[in-house]
């Protein structure tokens, strides 16, 4: 790896500072924080509240996703998925990818604070220490229960959202948390099955690596089953009516039904892949569900 600094022309460098953020990942965090601020609006929030959450929760989330670059940049190299990153490749020098990812974070702390309220501007930072320390540089090596524990961490923006919007958090903004909590093992777990050559190769003690297969299958229809029953809590707490609803129930089935089929798949299928294809747009719509229910 090169001692420079930054290695790319003007133009790479664009692109690869815009890389080393995730920004794929990042629209569905941004989803996530946007829908809960209409939930907790029960009603269109402010434009420039939604403005300044989206600049914040992107310099938040970008700067966790450098960070863990940073320090996965060994297993990176290991791995086809991610072997082509920036400071992999040593067009971004890793020191220079941590003092850019740190300067994100800190200044999405100061967006949200002053931008909306600093009850986000806490939660947002919470989001990234629990990424960063708690799955990046403790679980994630060290046990199958890494995404599940570190799974809090994705599921801190819809709890960003109804603060921006509140100040604080209720049980409705713990229940979305609660949603995309039981969400990400199913997710994750999906696109570990497709990668689980990657992972092996990594040494990530990922479930289909430890414990193969077929027990991975179970574990995703067994989450599924409970983030669908998780689903449908927003609506007994009066945070989500009839339009959240009938759309929880229609997606939340479709999911359940590619799980099951993920479940019955013999040896190599491709249900995997729909599985966790699915599980993005899934979220997606969910949340957007429930912004419609809010502002109808």
């Amino acid at each position: 790896m090169s001692d420079v600094a930054v290695n790319a022309p003007p133009p790479g460098l664009l692109r690869d500072l815009i890389t080393l953020t995730k920004p794929r990942i990042i629209s569905l965090l941004l989803v996530t924080t946007v829908c809960a601020m209409f939930a907790a609006q029960q009603g269109v929030p402010n434009g420039w509240l939604i403005v300044w959450a989206l600049i914040g929760g992107y310099m938040s989330a970008g700067g966790a996703n450098t960070i863990n670059q940073f320090v996965d940049r060994d297993i990176d190299a290991v791995m086809g998925r991610t072997e082509r990153r920036p400071i992999v490749m040593g067009r971004i020098s890793a020191g220079w990818a941590l003092t850019y990812g740190l300067a994100l974070v800190a200044g999405s702390v100061l967006v949200f604070g002053f931008g909306t309220t600093w009850a986000a501007a806490g939660l947002s930072l919470a989001g990234v220490v629990l990424y960063v320390f708690l799955y990046t540089l403790w679980l994630k090596r060290t046990t199958i229960h890494n995404i599940v524990i570190g799974g809090a961490a994705g599921a801190v923006p819809p709890l960003v959202g109804w603060a921006a919007i509140t100040g604080d958090v209720t049980i409705g903004a713990w229940l979305l948390f609660a949603i995309v909590f039981f969400w990400t093992p199913p997710h994750f777990w999906a696109l570990a099955l497709m990668l689980k050559r990657d992972y092996s190769d990594a040494g990530v003690p990922m479930l289909p690596v430890v414990y193969g297969e077929a027990a991975t299958r179970v574990q995703v229809l067994l989450w599924t089953i409970l983030m669908v029953g998780i689903t449908l809590l927003p609506v007994a707490a009066a945070t989500a009516g009839l339009v959240y609803l009938v759309a929880a129930v229609i997606l939340g089935g479709a999911f359940l039904y590619m799980a099951w089929q993920l479940l019955r798949t013999k040896g190599e299928g491709p249900w995997a892949s729909i599985t966790f294809h699915y599980s993005l747009l899934y979220l997606a719509l969910l949340f957007v569900a429930l912004a419609v229910d809010a502002a109808a």
